[in-house]
């Protein structure tokens, strides 16, 4: 099997799995909002502060909007994400892998 069908593989295992970390209580480590960086260290960063309202995620805690009723609606969510960021991945990185292959000719 060809290393790269291997790392597909792995990577189809790793998105089944990413409902799991709907079993986990609390927020994913790093993923805090100004609030929680609130209560945990007193203050929000300035730069977060100014920024906040700036990003929006393109499927905000791992969910489809309005389909995030039951645990079940919950792990198509993170799957869907999942995917949704896999796919953009490699899409750059094979746009990018193009863009330095043709600067090489």
């Amino acid at each position: 099997m060809p290393v790269y069908r291997k790392l597909w593989f792995w990577i189809v295992v790793l998105i089944i799995l990413s409902p799991l970390g709907l079993l986990a209580k609390g927020t994913a480590w790093g993923e805090w909002g100004s609030d929680e960086l609130k209560e945990m260290l007193g203050m929000v960063p300035e730069g977060l502060a100014k920024l906040e309202e700036t990003w929006h995620a393109l499927l905000p805690d791992y969910s489809i909007p309005g389909f995030d009723k039951t645990f079940a609606q919950q792990a198509v969510g993170y799957i869907v994400a999942a995917v949704v960021g896999v796919v953009l991945i490699a899409l750059v990185a094979y746009l990018l892998g193009r863009l330095l292959a043709r600067s090489e000719k």
